[in-house]
């Protein structure tokens, strides 16, 4: 029974607080905005500056550190959730009939997310701090652009030929397809 034990050097494994996913996003926006250093840097060394900028946040006083592993595994789910979600947003917002408000389309949204993943969408927080900004947006459309470019060409109905406008190109002017597209 021994040998079921966890090594020692183990940690137990922390819940991510609304705060720290806050901040995480904020510490990948900003590193993955930095002009000096730009995308020539390694997965680990970015995901040590993330990391880095991420403990040296003063919202986070008095909290554990988290490493940039940890960092990398969390903004992996946030990031794959959101898409989803905002995947869930377009479709309620396409969906949308006149008379309903925000609030209803963000609740279709919601619906459609469940429908789709069979479980809830509980990261509204990280949804609002990402869904307008251009970087990540960029990164976003260029996945769903990519993904339906190989709908496209194994579809042969044209129906549904209407290109399709990520949500976050919506709100934001001066959005331009990223060169990698």
């Amino acid at each position: 029974s021994e040998a079921a034990e966890l090594p020692a050097e183990r940690k137990e494994r922390r819940t991510w607080t609304v705060t720290e996913d806050i901040v995480l996003i904020s510490s990948w926006l900003n590193t993955s905005k930095d002009p000096v250093v730009g995308n020539e840097q390694k997965s680990a060394t970015f995901w040590t500056r993330v990391a880095a900028y991420f403990s040296a946040s003063p919202k986070l006083t008095g909290c554990e550190n988290r490493d940039g592993n940890q960092c990398k595994q969390r903004w992996h789910k946030l990031n794959e959730a959101v898409c989803k979600f905002s995947g869930a947003y377009e479709a309620a917002t396409r969906e949308k009939t006149s008379g309903m408000n925000d609030n209803e389309v963000l609740k279709l949204a919601h619906e459609i997310y469940f429908n789709n993943q069979q479980k809830k969408f509980s990261l509204e927080h990280a949804w609002n701090e990402l869904r307008n900004d251009q970087k990540w947006c960029e990164l976003a459309t260029s996945k769903t652009e990519s993904s339906s470019k190989k709908r496209k060409l194994t579809d042969d109905s044209h129906s549904g030929a209407r290109s399709q406008v990520n949500e976050c190109d919506a709100g934001v002017e001066g959005t331009s397809r990223p060169p990698w597209c």
